[in-house]
């Protein structure tokens, strides 16, 4: 018999490609708007507070804010620097990580206890404690002050201290409770298998994986206490324990206002905190975005 003719296998021809869509992403005019409306509300009154502090008292007060400064001096940041600024900084400063060793010293194992701890009375705890968030300074301060009294702690750094970790501690948990519930479960379910006690599952896990939270606290809380007027006001009386908002008085009196001192004082006091705030401001919004988590 013959054998049949073999037949030649053609190759499947390649699928054919889709023509992929270009798309073109519309712009929003009114985000734009609202972003240049915001930028110039932003920086117009940065802008002429820099102007004001360069300019000298009389045209300060003549000359319009929004124009250049003509002749600019520096000798409204030379009597602000002479006049005790590095004290009023000192103490700032020492309220300011006083308040945030506290404020990380007792948030961290709360919001811990809060995500790890199951029960009723743990989630009611958290939740009476998150009160204080409602609770403003002003409605408390004539208590404190009696109990600040009570405790020989009046015009001292630590009746500033101590108010200002107290208010600045609800806000800090809610954070921390947010980052800590991203946690997986199976993590702290493998290190109880090799025998972690709690405390170890905190400061080797919790803690590494939550530091965009803690972060964020760090910087809540060292702005309360460097921007704090109120405690500082009603707590402390003499030059000793006084702090860089209360330091603001000194370009104060009763026949005028020293405008371009108290505005290059501003300014000055706010580099070290901006100076902080770009180091670490993406840890501040990664731990934002983790509040109100799971």
């Amino acid at each position: 018999m013959p054998r049949p003719a073999k037949t030649e296998e053609r190759p499947t021809p390649p699928p054919p490609r889709r023509r992929r869509k270009h798309w073109t992403k519309r712009g929003n005019p009114v985000s734009g708007l609202g972003s240049v409306i915001w930028l110039a509300i932003v920086i117009v009154p940065i802008y002429a507070m820099l102007s004001a502090s360069l300019t000298s008292q009389d045209k300060a007060l003549t000359g319009n804010p929004l124009n250049p400064p003509t002749s600019p001096t520096l000798d409204n940041y030379n009597t602000v620097l002479n006049s005790g600024f590095g004290h009023l900084l000192s103490n700032t400063a020492i309220v300011a990580v006083a308040v945030v060793a506290i404020v990380l010293g007792l948030s961290v194992p709360i919001a811990y206890v809060a995500v790890r701890t199951r029960n009723r009375w743990s989630g009611l705890a958290f939740r009476l404690f998150l009160l204080g968030v409602a609770i403003p300074a002003q409605a408390v301060v004539v208590p404190l002050y009696l109990l600040i009294a009570k405790l020989n702690l009046y015009d001292s750094l630590l009746a500033v201290i101590l108010p200002t970790a107290a208010f600045a501690m609800p806000v800090s948990v809610l954070v921390l409770v947010g980052t800590l519930r991203d946690v997986s479960e199976e993590l702290y379910e493998a290190m109880a298998l090799d025998g972690a006690s709690p405390q170890r599952m905190l400061f080797q896990l919790a803690v590494p994986l939550a530091k965009g939270g803690i972060s964020t606290v760090v910087i809540f809380a060292a702005l309360q206490a460097w921007n704090g007027f109120l405690f500082p006001l009603i707590f402390t009386q003499s030059d000793g324990p006084r702090v860089l908002t209360l330091g603001l008085f000194n370009y104060v009196s009763q026949f005028g206002v020293n405008i371009p001192a108290l505005l290059a004082s501003v300014v000055l006091s706010g580099i070290p905190i901006f100076a902080v705030y770009l180091v670490a401001r993406r840890a501040l919004i990664g731990g934002l975005m983790g509040v109100g988590g799971k």
